[in-house]
């Protein structure tokens, strides 16, 4: 069930064992993988310091785009769930400086309780 689910884009929970040898260079002093969900090729990875989006583009996945969010930047968050005929779930962050906020799709099935959850961990303290 774990490749359909990656398939139809719901999130998982990775294993950060597989995630440290990966973001051990973007990694700063004193800062620690906590929690990480993946998207098909897409990461959210949570550290004791900032919320990282990782954006694996093109055919290979050999570009990467890495979003870096310090949580004390974070001003609010929404996340909608999927409905009866919206298939898609979505979460907003309004990061500090930014009139718009982040939008991030979120496929029906992905764990968006636990994704809010973590944030509010972090944001709220």
């Amino acid at each position: 069930m774990g490749f359909l689910n990656a398939l139809m884009g719901n999130a998982s929970e990775v294993d950060l064992t597989e995630l440290t040898a990966e973001l051990s260079p973007i990694m700063g002093d004193n800062e620690a993988l906590q929690l990480a969900y993946k998207i098909v090729r897409d990461l959210f990875v949570f550290t004791n310091k900032r919320l990282i989006l990782i954006d694996k583009q093109g055919m290979t996945g050999k570009k990467v785009s890495y979003h870096s969010i310090p949580y004390k930047a974070i001003i609010h968050f929404e996340v909608e769930t999927a409905g009866t005929f919206d298939m898609d779930a979505e979460l907003k962050l309004w990061i500090s400086g930014q009139h718009e906020p982040l939008v991030k799709e979120l496929k029906r099935g992905t764990d968006v309780v636990g994704i809010q959850k973590t944030i509010a961990r972090y944001v709220l303290g």
